[in-house]
């Protein structure tokens, strides 16, 4: 990804890489790597970050998807179902390949097996976690 895909204005690589890495920040692009569909709610990203206020978590998702390197997708209206979240984050392509580009995924199967030890989640959360995602690429 290079800065003409969404960088903060007049931003460089090294700019758009210290914007990332921001402490809040970087632990949400964690957050969505270690998740199991690498599909995580809103929900489930206030939850990993219970330090963190429900507004800060949902400012930096924004913030990270007005750059272009996490985006929401959302289910279709048909598979929507009553008690479960519809809206997800996950890395664009372009993300994924400014991370991979800067050294920045090289811990995501770590991620992923320490997402799989943690064992005192709320039911609501495992519920989420097992919600219907939609089908992206």
């Amino acid at each position: 990804m290079s800065t003409d895909v969404g960088a903060p204005e007049g931003a460089n690589a090294r700019e758009l890489v210290h914007f990332v890495t921001q402490e809040t920040r970087f632990a949400l692009l964690a957050n969505i790597l270690q998740h199991p569909e690498g599909l995580p709610s809103m929900y489930e990203l206030e939850q990993l970050n219970p330090s963190v206020s429900e507004a800060t978590v949902y400012k930096h998702v924004q913030k990270l998807i007005d750059v272009g390197v996490v985006e929401a997708v959302a289910l279709p209206d048909e598979q929507r179902q009553q008690g479960y979240p519809w809206k997800f984050y996950r890395l664009t392509d372009e993300g994924r390949a400014f991370l991979a580009d800067h050294n920045l995924l090289a811990a995501e199967e770590t991620l992923k097996r320490i997402y799989e030890t943690i064992s005192d989640k709320p039911e609501k959360m495992v519920k989420y976690e097992n919600a219907p995602r939609p089908d992206v690429e």
